[in-house]
């Protein structure tokens, strides 16, 4: 086993990681750029040097910076989590390189999966069902491809996924611009500005396959992950069950994943995407080579630490359970919180967390970065964190969210907090039926309707809280014989600020 594991990259997936590792008394290295200096991963990691200025091009993403890192701190293993490198062969290959472990699947997997177009043909090729397209290298082999699938079309980036270049185009008419528009934004997000075509499955649910497979030739999929609800191809809630599949539906699905898996000559955790049409037929969409931020709910319903299970498989070790003896619990439900405003068109809200106050409770987890005067950078995706419940069934586990996200408290930025409370008691999503298009048939109702009565009253007094709690402690207000104000006190000369 591995002694010390440097986590190449930052926020709460950083400190997701580190907290395993201590699990498995493995020593932990942080990495941070120069705006990251006081960020909690940093001060939980037991090592932390950093790695350059704040933009991603020039830290985060620089691998001859990390493997120097690695070597300096004599780390013998790096865990990309998600985003940054995670998915990038050659950073895998040059860790294989300078015989540092790459927590995640060989580089020949990830060169493998990773060019869109090329995953589909071998997909296709190991009997996985893959939705009908063809190529688009031009505006005259996209029109010729598209007249031959039927509108509507998607168009989609061949470097990359995560929603970034896809077009939905409805007539021939606006495929031109579309795939202009397609070609630009791919070539800025991935470096290249392939595109290819697919048929668009018309208002279909968004199911993946968790799969976990080892170098010894173990493959398994842990059920699957809803992430139907979701804003310009971005996910934001992800359940498992899915509500609509059947126990027959899922095991189908998970026969097809590890088939793809063992066909990519896959090791480590991974994630197949599918569209589920209204029908009940299914389509490979695309496989996430690395750790997906929706993991939690895999974990809630299978008491799997998938980390964990990363870190042997690059160990060496075998996977410890069999398809047969990986049991289903529960349901659970993940809410993606995020610093944007839902009123302005989900723009980012970066700023300095004034006061924090995360959910706890039974089958309550908050996987989160955050901290009193901690800063939300303009820099990097706004995730805060990633609020997930665990409940016996569905119902139990949507009870649970809506408590857990009404003791939420996060003030000095704006945040998606109301929205996750006006879609948890959504009559749409209560029923489990909704698509992948919700969101747009829903953004009034979910993004501008009123609060839940109580809201502003309780983040008002949150705010005079953490004010007072501030003002106390830099003016050595104190009660006789020396304490500080009890919190009590400061909620009460709160309620009478804001009364006034």
């Amino acid at each position: 086993m591995f002694k010390k594991v440097l986590v190449a990259n930052r926020g709460e997936i950083a400190v997701r990681i580190v907290r395993t590792l201590r699990e498995m008394q493995i020593a932990s290295v942080a990495v941070y750029s120069e705006v990251d200096r006081t960020s909690l991963h940093v001060r939980m990691a037991d090592e932390a040097y950093p790695i350059g200025p704040a933009p991603a091009s020039e830290s985060y993403l620089r691998i001859d910076r990390i493997l120097d890192t690695a070597k300096r701190a004599h780390a013998d293993a790096i865990h990309p989590g998600y985003g940054f490198l995670s998915e990038n062969p050659e950073f895998a290959a040059a860790c294989e390189k300078a015989g540092v472990a790459f927590i995640g699947p060989p580089s020949s997997a990830m060169r493998a999966m990773g060019n869109k177009t090329a995953a589909r043909a071998r997909m296709a090729s190991a009997g996985v069902p893959i939705v009908p397209g063809g190529p688009a290298g031009s505006v005259e082999e996209a029109t010729a491809t598209a007249q031959g699938l039927g509108y509507p079309v998607m168009l989609k980036a061949a470097a990359g996924g995560g929603g970034k270049g896809m077009r939905l185009v409805e007539r021939e008419a606006d495929l031109a611009n579309a795939w202009q528009s397609a070609r630009a934004v791919s070539l800025q997000a991935f470096g290249d500005d392939t595109v290819y075509l697919e048929k668009a499955i018309v208002r279909p649910r968004h199911v993946e396959i968790q799969v976990l497979a080892d170098t010894h030739g173990n493959v398994v999929h842990l059920f699957e992950r809803d992430c139907s609800i979701q804003r310009r191809h971005q996910k934001v809630v992800e359940e498992t069950p899915c509500p609509i599949a059947t126990p027959d539906l899922i095991a189908r699905m998970g026969e097809v994943a590890v088939r793809g898996a063992r066909a990519a000559g896959y090791a480590s955790a991974g994630t197949f995407e599918f569209l589920l049409a209204a029908d009940g037929s299914f389509y490979f969409l695309e496989m996430n080579t690395r750790l997906q931020v929706e993991h939690p709910v895999t974990e809630w319903v299978t008491g799997i630490d998938l980390v964990a299970e990363m870190v042997r498989v690059a160990a060496g070790g075998k996977l410890g359970f069999s398809q047969d003896t990986i049991e289903r619990r529960g349901a659970s439900i993940e809410c993606r919180i995020y610093a944007e405003d839902p009123e302005s068109g989900f723009l980012p809200s970066p700023g300095v967390i004034r006061f924090v106050e995360a959910p706890s409770g039974p089958g309550v987890r908050d996987d989160s970065a955050a901290y009193p005067g901690a800063e939300v950078s303009r820099f990097y995706d706004p995730l805060i964190s990633k609020l997930s419940v665990w409940g016996p069934d569905r119902g139990a586990a949507l009870a649970r969210l809506r408590r857990a996200l009404g003791e939420y408290r996060i003030v000095g930025i704006r945040t998606n907090l109301p929205f996750h409370q006006r879609l948890a008691v959504h009559p749409g999503f209560v029923s489990g039926r909704y698509d992948t298009s919700f969101i747009d048939d829903h953004e009034q109702e979910l993004t501008r309707g009123r609060a839940r009565e109580g809201d502003e009253t309780t983040l008002a007094v949150a705010l005079a809280v953490a004010t007072a709690t501030a003002e106390t402690r830099s003016a050595g207000e104190m009660k006789p014989g020396g304490a500080t104000l009890a919190p009590w006190v400061a909620s009460h000369r709160a309620g009478l600020i804001r009364k006034r």
